[in-house]
């Protein structure tokens, strides 16, 4: 019990020592139950498990929340896997899901679907950051994404976590802190999975994991089975996690270099920062919130 509420005395307090409380929480060798009030906000089903699967099994409150179905409306990826509907392949998603959670331990009424399409998230940056401050209000610690220039629904999660931080600041309410993961970004010589880019490195925890948390793991990856081939790219360990810097979102991520301006998203880096810079403007944040 004392463990619990030390814990829970330095999350809520506000002050900048809260993230690597739970840093060192998460990276306690005697692997302890995390007491704090968790949120883990991702783009899409899978990406939970791909950043923190790990540690979910070993949080005493979490709530996860995706802010896309992870159904492109383009149907490309659906009826590659036989789905007839994008509506169809968001369904299956979410099944996965709810099984990969219930091996975690996690109950189904604590995933929280914003609803958002896949692909679509930096078109809606303004209301996810509103809905993201409403819902995030009372949390010690939120997980979500590095802005590191992989995918835009990735970098649209990051950025309107971090304004809705801002939001709930401008409230008069004590901010989560920002605990982020990376999951993938353009390199030298192509992807890159699992490593945060040049921001500076103090603090990252690389997380190994143990050998049943390695099993849990591989069973939750196993469970999201429509994504098998997405995530044979990923490792199962270890985990990285850091506070999350204060990003400049007027200027694009990873020097510029953006894996999803090879994709065919419709998403070149000038379209996105038209789309930040809007929000920012719009939500009356300054560029780093």
């Amino acid at each position: 019990m004392h463990q619990e509420a030390s814990h829970s005395a330095a999350a809520t307090s506000g002050t900048s020592g809260a993230g690597e409380v739970f840093l060192a929480a998460l990276g306690d060798p005697d692997r302890k139950r995390l007491y704090f009030r968790l949120t883990v906000v991702v783009a899409h089903p899978d990406d939970e498990t791909i950043g923190c699967g790990s540690l979910l099994a070993r949080s005493n409150d979490v709530t996860v929340m995706h802010v896309t179905d992870g159904a492109p409306r383009n149907l490309l990826d659906a009826q590659a896997l036989g789905f007839g509907s994008a509506e169809a392949y968001a369904q299956a998603r979410r099944g996965e899901l709810e099984a990969a959670m219930a091996l975690a331990g996690l109950p189904a009424d604590r995933l929280i679907w914003l609803g958002w399409s896949d692909q679509e998230a930096s078109l809606h940056l303004v209301d996810i950051a509103h809905d993201l401050s409403r819902r995030l209000s009372g949390t010690d610690i939120v997980l979500t994404h590095a802005y590191e220039g992989g995918h835009p629904d990735h970098d649209a999660t990051a950025f309107a976590t971090h304004a809705a931080a801002a939001l709930l600041r401008s409230r008069g309410e004590p901010p989560p802190e920002i605990i982020e993961f990376p999951l993938y970004r353009a390199g030298p010589e192509g992807w890159i999975a699992q490593s945060f880019s040049s921001e500076p490195r103090a603090g990252e925890l690389a997380f190994e994991l143990l050998t049943d948390e390695r099993a849990l793991k591989e069973a939750m990856f196993n469970v999201h089975a429509s994504q098998r081939q997405v995530l044979s790219r990923f490792s199962i360990s270890p985990e990285r996690f850091r506070v999350a810097p204060r990003y400049d979102f007027s200027s694009l991520p990873n020097g510029g270099d953006l894996l999803y301006e090879l994709m065919e998203w419709g998403m070149p880096g000038a379209r996105w920062l038209e789309f930040t810079r809007a929000a920012l403007a719009e939500l009356r944040l300054a560029t780093t919130p």
